[in-house]
């Protein structure tokens, strides 16, 4: 999987969520957005 690309998808969504006002959108965007970062953080550890 390419986790860099899911992160930035992610992170386009959660830019939208917060222009539109959609907070709780925005805030699971953002916790999708940190379990991504994380798979990223692990896999260049290894």
């Amino acid at each position: 999987m390419d986790f860099k690309k899911l992160y930035e998808n992610a992170k386009n969504r959660a830019n939208n969520f917060m222009a539109n006002g959609q907070i709780s959108a925005y805030v699971k965007a953002l916790k999708e957005m940190n379990e991504y970062k994380k798979m990223m953080i692990v896999l260049a550890s290894n």
